[in-house]
């Protein structure tokens, strides 16, 4: 079974209740990003023995919040070592509307696994785009590049739709599936 850890921000607690919803589905390890945008020295041997990181973090004003780029530029270390190179990740992120920019957000941490040498896991999934698609189905936002999930800015952590949570489960089960194929 390969060792998958999620590394996230989370500002209102919305993105810790995803980050849980994906971890637990596959027992991947947490790593939560602090206020200061610090990790544990310990949380960085974690990464390091990681075979997928996931990276998590909310959209504020079109991209992840200073945290998680604080936690990105401090991985500067890893990446002049190539000590991720061949790693496996993915990503989601969280707005309060619908659209609220997150493409950025997931190209953002595209982007940053790219730099380390890794290989990006796409959701994988068809739209519910139909007349009759609900926020309970499975990837309502229509995502491709990795997880979008939507809460109310009213919203609180119990709130999350459905079919956000659903779709974090099957994004997990793709990432865990996809890094055991690349491992075998």
């Amino acid at each position: 079974m390969s060792n998958i850890s999620v590394v996230y921000f989370s500002g209102y607690g919305h993105t810790k209740v995803i980050a849980q919803t994906f971890a637990q589905e596959i027992s991947a390890n947490l790593i939560e990003i602090d206020a200061n945008g610090d990790i544990q020295e310990q949380d960085w041997a974690t990464l390091d023995q990681s075979d997928a990181i996931v990276f998590g973090a909310p959209t504020y004003m079109g991209t992840a919040p200073w945290q998680f780029k604080k936690f990105a530029d401090a991985s500067s270390k890893k990446w002049f070592t190539r000590a991720w190179q061949d790693k496996i990740f993915g990503g989601f992120t969280n707005s309060a509307s619908l659209n609220g920019d997150k493409q950025v957000t997931l190209i953002q941490l595209q982007t940053l696994a790219s730099q380390h040498g890794g290989i990006w896991v796409s959701l994988g999934l068809l739209p519910a785009n139909s007349k009759s698609a609900t926020r309970e189905d499975v990837n309502n936002l229509g995502g491709s590049v990795g997880l979008l999930v939507q809460t109310p800015s009213d919203a609180s952590v119990d709130e999350i739709p459905s079919g956000d949570l659903a779709t974090a489960k099957v994004y997990a089960q793709r990432i865990a599936t996809i890094t055991d194929k690349f491992l075998a």
